[in-house]
């Protein structure tokens, strides 16, 4: 048979068979196209790594590299696609990633109501939650939403400018943004992140000495038309070049970043501060002065009680309201700073002497009103509502406030202190507990006299709050109209007023505040604390409201106390144990308490064209990468913005005048630095506000008038001068030498000063530099 094919050249090298040839070229290009999209995926998720040192669970994690594989994915699969129609594609793909991660963190939290309502909220609240979070921070809908959101519009950004563009460096810009921004939003509340930030810098090495491609003719293999032999040796050389290059860049990241990390001796800033935690009303700071209202109503039907089987502890616990550490000789407060928790809160180390309880509980909301959430102390685990707590009080809210019907379950671990330590037990001194040692000015000699009485036959800590229990309990009788009150007159008058006069008797609200400050006065350290004694489970009424007493033992914990008297007691005159000087005869007849009697209130609202893809066009970088950067960018720039106006909120408009008056004064000092025209430590006020004078002049001089400008930005430089910052200079001067004399008026007008001097600046500064003032990140960061 006659073979019909050509005679092979002898002197050919023998190469393989086309088919195998495409094969290999096929593989060669799927290798080539996987570095790029996999180091995308690495590092958003390394940035999910870093952010979840401060969540509790590795949930956060799990959905930010879902967001990463989901984002980069649908990028390469749409490569073919024309590149405006990636991000709408994308787009729907984050809708339905977002659904399902939403679903999960709600299961995750026990959330009640339904998902569309949950995600509303989180939309609306997502960023002031997620920075004013109690940390461990709970994996919730408004606590996940934003970063699975940023870690997605950066893997879509990143891969449509390295992937469709082929500028793989660039494409790492997004990633790297999200990853500072996770350092940023952690901040000094976990440890450096060494190793994470060692493995980003590796994975982008990796990427960069990858080879990559494009589609199209401009991806042309350097190794093409050359021999088997010199080709393969040339994909070697390039190989061991980029293997040499990720080795050095990975081995002295590995071996200075921990270097460089011990030389930092500044802590990083926590932009937690520039965010206002929940706040109360008067109402639920001081619970105390609802003790009387209730008294007067004791049917009244407050909450709902039923304990869950299961729990190790018998009999009925007490159910706490709030724990008033504060006292300035007018009013018990709470004076707590409540961070928004999840469904798990902090635990809290047990006295070691003393023996727990679990007790859990299922409440349920009648006539009780506020934001203050009730529960048995120490609370570690609530479902069926959004809480925010206090770690150092241990005092729960609800942000939205309470509502006829809110019913939720929580899990508190009671401690029982073992008395028979307490005879021997010590109190603590010092700055960690002088908040509730503090003793007001103005304290009434004769409670001074008595408490002295009481602590010199009494010589051990227990013996004498034991006295002082005893005293009142022995002296006192309790009676539901007694009017509300506990400044310094209310407790001289219920202590030492004649009791055919209506002193000497009062509600456990002035047993428990006398007994806090006659124990401070002693030396012992004290709280009140607000709550209910039910009789059981079921209804808890008005007449189960009290307050009581408790002291602070080393080794013991907290102790309450009870000065009540007896039902069935008669008690003594107090003159039969204490007698007051001539000189200081108790009053006559009864004082007008400071604080009206406060019946319980009616409940509040709770406020509750396809184009070229060979080549790097403009529709390419536009339509596919620019736009979903521009995204991101606008992200970070919103927040910036916020971080600024509550930060010029808090220095001019919070704090006592002279806190004012230094805030106004440091806005200018800033507006300064913003415009190029820093001053120095070593001027005077007066000095600084001729340097300020000179710098708006000169400013107004170099600006070409702009005929589109509005007359109102200038509004409020019109109102108030803007050269007149001598007068705030005055202020300053003022506040500083002569603390404690600055008026709210003088504060108002530092304020006034200061911003219109810093809105007169900033509108004598070309358009864009007045577009970046707002953004700039330095006023967050320079220091104070």
């Amino acid at each position: 048979m006659v073979s019909l094919a050509p005679p092979r050249d002898a002197d050919a090298p023998a190469g393989p068979p086309p088919g195998q040839e495409r094969r290999g070229e096929a593989v060669v290009r799927l290798l080539a196209a996987v570095p790029a999209p996999l180091a995308l995926i690495t590092m958003i998720a390394l940035a999910g790594v870093v952010l979840d040192r401060v969540y509790a669970g590795p949930l956060l994690t799990r959905l930010m590299v879902g967001a990463a594989v989901g984002s980069v994915l649908v990028s390469v699969a749409a490569r073919r696609l024309p590149s405006w129609l990636v991000a709408p594609l994308s787009v729907l793909a984050l809708a339905g990633w977002t659904a399902l991660a939403l679903r999960l963190a709600v299961a995750h939290a026990d959330l009640p109501g339904s998902l569309g309502a949950v995600t509303a909220d989180a939309a609306r609240n997502a960023i002031p939650r997620l920075l004013t979070a109690m940390i461990p921070v709970e994996p919730a809908p408004d606590t996940v939403l934003l970063p699975l959101v940023a870690a997605w519009l950066a893997g879509l950004a990143g891969a449509e400018v390295a992937l469709r563009a082929g500028r793989v460096l660039l494409g790492y810009l997004p990633p790297a943004l999200l990853y500072a921004g996770a350092l940023y939003v952690v901040g000094p509340n976990a440890q450096p992140a060494i190793w994470p930030t060692v493995a980003f810098a590796a994975v982008a090495a990796v990427g960069l000495a990858a080879p990559s491609r494009r589609d199209g003719p401009a991806t042309a293999d350097p190794s093409a038309g050359l021999a088997p032999a010199v080709r393969a040796a040339v994909r070697v050389r390039l190989f061991a070049a980029g293997a040499a290059g990720v080795a050095v860049v990975v081995g002295l990241a590995a071996l200075l970043a921990p270097l460089v990390a011990g030389q930092v001796d500044e802590r990083p800033v926590d932009p937690r501060r520039y965010v206002e935690p929940p706040q109360v009303e008067s109402l639920d700071e001081n619970p105390l002065i609802r003790i009387s209202g209730w008294a007067l109503n004791p049917d009244q039907r407050l909450l709902e009680v039923r304990t869950e089987a299961g729990g190790s502890g018998s009999g009925a616990a007490r159910i706490r309201l709030a724990v008033l550490s504060d006292y300035d000789g007018v009013t018990w407060r709470v004076g707590a700073t409540y961070r928004n928790a999840g469904r798990i809160l902090p635990a809290v180390e047990p006295a070691p002497g003393g023996a727990t309880d679990t007790v859990r509980q299922e409440i349920t909301v009648a006539d009780l009103t506020g934001r203050l959430l009730p529960a048995v102390a120490t609370p570690r685990e609530i479902t069926g509502a959004r809480v925010a707590y206090d770690p150092a009080t241990g005092t729960l809210i609800r942000p939205e406030g309470l509502a006829p019907g809110l019913r939720y379950t929580v899990t508190s671990l009671r401690e029982r202190p073992d008395g028979n330590l307490l005879a021997t037990a010590n109190v603590p001194a010092g700055d960690a507990v002088s908040r509730v040692l503090r003793v007001a000015d103005g304290a009434p000699e004769q409670a001074r006299r008595l408490a002295a009485q009481l602590a010199e036959s009494n010589g051990a800590p227990y013996a004498r709050a034991a006295a002082i229990e005893q005293f009142l309990a022995e002296h006192y009788r309790v009676t539901a109209d007694a009017p509300s009150g506990h400044a310094y007159p209310n407790l001289a008058f219920f202590l030492f007023g004649p009791r055919n006069g209506g002193g000497q008797r009062g509600t456990s609200e002035q047993f428990a505040a006398a007994f806090a400050v006659l124990g401070r006065l002693a030396g012992l350290p004290t709280r009140v604390v607000v709550g209910f004694e039910p009789r059981g489970d079921g209804p808890v009424r008005a007449a189960d409201a009290f307050a009581w007493p408790e002291v602070l033992f080393e080794g013991v914990g907290w102790v309450p106390f009870d000065p009540l008297p007896q039902p069935d007691e008669e008690p003594r005159p107090v003159e039969e144990d204490f007698r007051p000087t001539p000189d200081d005869p108790p009053p006559s007849e009864v004082p007008e308490p400071t604080v009206e009697p406060t019946a319980t209130p009616p409940a509040e609202a709770p406020s509750g064209p396809a184009g070229d893809r060979s080549g790097l066009s403009a529709p390419v970088l536009v339509g596919g990468g620019a736009g979903s950067l521009v995204l991101l960018v606008g992200l970070v720039l919103l927040t910036l913005a916020a971080l600024r106006r509550n930060l010029t909120r808090a220095r001019l408009g919070r704090g006592d005048p002279g806190g004012r008056i230094a805030g106004a004064w440091r806005e200018v000092t800033d507006g300064l630095r913003l415009a190029g025209h820093p001053v120095g430590g070593d001027l005077s006020a007066g000095e600084v506000a001729e340097a300020a004078g000179r710098t708006l002049a000169a400013a107004r001089a170099a600006l070409t008038p702009d005929p589109t400008r509005t007359r109102g930005a200038d509004t409020r430089a019109e109102a108030v001068p803007p050269d007149n910052v001598d007068e705030l200079a005055g202020l300053l001067n003022q506040a500083a030498f002569a603390s404690g004399t600055p008026t709210p008026e003088q504060a108002d007008r530092a304020a006034a000063v200061a911003d219109g001097y810093v809105s007169a600046l900033r509108s004598a500064r070309p358009r864009w530099r007045r577009l970046l003032w707002t953004v700039h990140p330095g006023p967050l960061r320079w220091r104070r």
